[in-house]
């Protein structure tokens, strides 16, 4: 599928998985509006995009932690569109570390408020500009810390609080904004493998049974989904963990 005149954003563009969708999906023809939490580093991956012969990508600062920031990158795409395609849900800080005690307060509402509250705002202040597209979709990636009885990562207690509420999150919205047509998709994977997409290893990633799932298989789930007809809801991917 080709994402041409598809007018796409991406929270926490500036490295890792975010990163890896705005370099795909800018490859597809998706005019992309990226942020991160600082503006030099959504600089950084839209210049890496614009290297690519892509000139349809913009970047912007947000700190999910910051109503106001959330609020001002809203209003920043909506100076570029007048409407959004697919917003996509990528921005949760990490926190690691199985021991309750092991984290700092700041750093345990910083983390609950990226991913859980950042989530919410995000769709909050978007949801006009995807109401005015014809196929809105709003893809969240959770995390296998948000699924019940799950027990095997090594996350902090607050990411696992942050991405049941993101997971608490996207279940209603999918149900209360299918009237309005939008899509709300989730993914829900284990720690995957994440290759850089502009090198030889982004292809070259072992894909078998007994690997580890890979950014690659995640970016084709989400593809998946967009592609298909608006009557198909894909509620939500989730994966064998290894």
């Amino acid at each position: 599928m080709r994402f041409d005149n598809h007018r796409v954003v991406i929270t926490a563009a500036g490295r890792h998985f975010g990163r890896t969708l705005a370099i795909l999906l800018a490859d597809l023809g998706a005019e992309v509006f990226l942020s991160a939490r600082t503006l030099a580093a959504a600089e950084h991956v839209r210049d890496e995009i614009r290297s690519r012969g892509h000139q349809q990508v913009h970047a912007f600062a947000c700190d999910l932690t910051d109503p106001a920031s959330i609020r001002d990158f809203a209003a920043g795409v909506a100076r570029h569109t007048d409407r959004v395609d697919v917003l996509i849900n990528n921005g949760s800080r990490y926190l690691e570390g199985p021991d309750l005690l092991s984290a700092a307060d700041t750093d345990i509402v910083d983390t609950i408020a990226s991913g859980a509250t950042g989530t919410v705002l995000t769709v909050k202040n978007f949801l006009p500009l995807l109401l005015q597209s014809d196929r809105p979709d709003v893809v969240t990636m959770v995390s296998a810390c948000g699924t019940a009885g799950h027990h095997r990562s090594d996350a902090h207690d607050a990411f696992y609080a942050s991405k049941s509420a993101q997971a608490g999150f996207a279940e209603i919205l999918s149900k209360r904004l299918r009237p309005q047509g939008v899509r709300a998709i989730s993914l829900y994977p284990p720690d995957f493998d994440n290759p850089d997409p502009r090198s030889a290893e982004w292809k070259t990633t072992p894909r078998e049974a007994q690997d580890a799932l890979t950014a690659q298989s995640l970016v084709e789930c989400i593809l998946f989904a967009l592609a298909q007809p608006r009557d198909c809801f894909i509620k939500a991917f989730h994966f064998e963990q290894v």
